[in-house]
């Protein structure tokens, strides 16, 4: 995984970044430590009308009855400076207390879409438990499908485009595992130790090319 902060590549396990020195403390001092309860679409900073946000439910739920074992969560809203927004999607998915998704279903099952319209930026974030099915770069192919819709100020279409491709990628992982289940339950770790840096929640990639690690979706 890499670091939230300076985005260095660090064991999942770690107690701290060992180039930055980043843990959950630190976010926590940023954006508070204290459980936040929200509902797995909040859309804090307005930009989906009534018809968007039932489109976007609708994609929710859709992927959510497909793989039961996960859920996805979207967060809109101005979050300041724009480096920021992957610490804060690592800590939402921390300490979020998710209304409307079953209690018996860990964040550590997530998927958080974060978006900053403000600043222009997004990100995504995914909990330890789909490690086997996910990687990094499948997170910047997915904001990569909304990219050009979110410029436009299609928010709705963009995260449309984001989950419809997060929804393939997932399809494709399952039919793999089913030929080779050995190889995936490989990828499998145990649960989280106390004090574990990001509780096994990895940070996703950011918009734009790769190998800048930019969270910006701007021209």
């Amino acid at each position: 995984m890499k670091c939230p902060r300076c985005v260095q590549r660090i064991h999942r396990a770690a107690a701290s970044c060992p180039h930055c020195g980043f843990t959950l403390a630190d976010a926590d001092a940023r954006f508070g430590d204290e459980d936040v309860r929200i509902r797995s679409l909040t859309d804090t900073a307005g930009i989906l009308r009534r018809g968007d946000r039932q489109c976007v439910e609708a994609a929710m739920e859709k992927i959510t009855c497909r793989f039961p074992q996960l859920f996805v969560a979207i967060y809109t809203g101005s979050l300041g400076e724009i480096s920021n927004i992957r610490q804060f999607g690592f800590w939402l998915l921390n300490r979020a207390a998710f209304e409307d998704v079953p209690v018996g279903k860990p964040n550590e099952a997530g998927i958080l879409i974060t978006i900053d319209p403000e600043s222009k930026a997004a990100g995504m974030v995914f909990g330890y438990l789909l490690d086997p099915f996910l990687e990094e770069a499948d997170t910047f192919e997915c904001l990569s499908r909304a990219h050009a819709y979110w410029l436009e100020g299609r928010y709705a279409d963009g995260i449309l485009r984001a989950i419809n491709h997060l929804d393939s990628i997932l399809s494709k992982r399952s039919r793999q595992a089913r030929r080779d289940p050995e190889h995936f339950e490989r990828r499998i770790l145990g649960p989280a130790h106390l004090g574990d840096l990001v509780r096994r929640i990895r940070a996703g990639h950011r918009i734009v090319a790769p190998e800048q690690e930019s969270t910006e979706v701007t021209r």
